[in-house]
């Protein structure tokens, strides 16, 4: 079986592409190259172009009829700039969305997993947030994400389309063996800035430390990519049984709705800990005041995906953090190369 894959030179999507090729199934890319890298897509069966393109999607299923699931992770994923130019991201999150789910259909390929946003949640008192969890979308990048999904709930009720939708909120870490990584040397996450912090010798700033969690700061489901890839894998492997096909032909699909997270989170100041339990005590952090926009953040109950993914993370804090290291000593070789 092949597997396309959207956005697949990205960070998650090429993780992903990794991680089916372990397990037999070859990886079919699909990425326009705006964010991704075709480095990244080194070795696979590569289609440089837009999801909405839809004389290059025939053509990919008429080279590969063997495609049996669509992996679609090619969006726009930056929350700060989904503020500053939402409508760059509804055009690519949602409108490339709705594009690429009639050409799916178009090419009876029924089959899609979708890399989605547990952001969209509004959090329990206890931070936690279920697939029961209320929507509340605090973004353009969230909202433009809940707005697809929507979309192609619909397109799975009148046109037989079948959706998982795996949803989760912080990935960090590397693939392990060190083919691909974060792109950006200056990533906006706690963990990029403890790297640079770390880079630069100066003091990581925990910004805000009177929030409602157990030791004062923010919360984040940081979650391994590598788990997050497994759990796609995993969701392939499974997909009839998560959603059956259709009773009769041209029947209505079905929707499925999965978290992945650790089921507790990490406080930065948590993160923070782990950070210098690996690098040493050369990396220091101080106490900052919260900055416009800060949330407290939430954390995934990830139960259902153990349930119907027989999944549960298994690389650690510490092991995202050294990959992450690791990946910033490479991608500046790379780009040296």
């Amino acid at each position: 079986m092949k597997v396309l894959i959207t956005g697949g030179a990205g960070f998650i999507g090429s993780t992903i592409a990794s991680a089916f090729a372990e397990r037999g199934v070859t990886p079919v890319v699909l990425d326009s190259l705006v964010t991704g890298r075709a480095a990244f897509a080194a070795g696979k069966i590569f289609y440089t172009g837009d999801i909405g393109d839809g004389a290059l999607l025939d053509q990919i299923f008429r080279d590969h009829p063997d495609i049996g699931v669509t992996v679609h992770c090619a969006a726009l994923i930056v929350v700060p700039d989904s503020m500053t130019d939402p409508h760059r991201y509804y055009q690519v999150n949602l409108a490339k969305t709705l594009e690429l789910a009639g050409h799916l259909v178009r090419n009876g390929a029924d089959r899609m997993i979708f890399a989605s946003t547990a952001g969209m949640y509004r959090p329990g008192p206890d931070l936690s947030v279920t697939e029961e969890s209320g929507l509340e979308p605090q973004n353009p990048y969230t909202r433009s994400k809940m707005m697809a999904e929507l979309l192609l709930a619909d397109l799975c009720a009148a046109y037989g389309l079948r959706v998982v939708s795996l949803r989760y909120l912080n990935p960090i870490g590397a693939d392990p063996r060190m083919r691909t990584g974060l792109q950006s040397s200056k990533p906006t996450h706690a963990l990029g800035k403890m790297i640079e912090s770390y880079e630069l010798g100066v003091p990581f700033k925990i910004t805000g430390v009177d929030w409602p969690t157990r030791d004062g700061t923010a919360i984040r489901d940081y979650i391994h990519v590598w788990d997050i890839a497994r759990a796609f894998a995993e969701a392939a492997a499974r997909f009839d049984a998560i959603v059956p096909p259709p009773a009769r032909p041209g029947g209505p699909g079905g929707y499925q709705v999965i978290n992945l997270g650790t089921g507790d989170g990490t406080t930065v100041r948590e993160l923070a800990d782990a950070f210098r339990g690996v690098v040493g005590d050369r990396f220091q952090a101080e106490e900052a005041p919260a900055r416009p926009g800060d949330v407290v953040g939430a954390y995934v109950d990830p139960a259902k995906a153990h349930e119907l993914l027989g999944w549960k993370p298994e690389y650690t804090i510490e092991d995202a953090i050294r990959h992450s290291l690791q990946w910033s000593a490479r991608r500046r070789e790379l780009d040296v190369v």
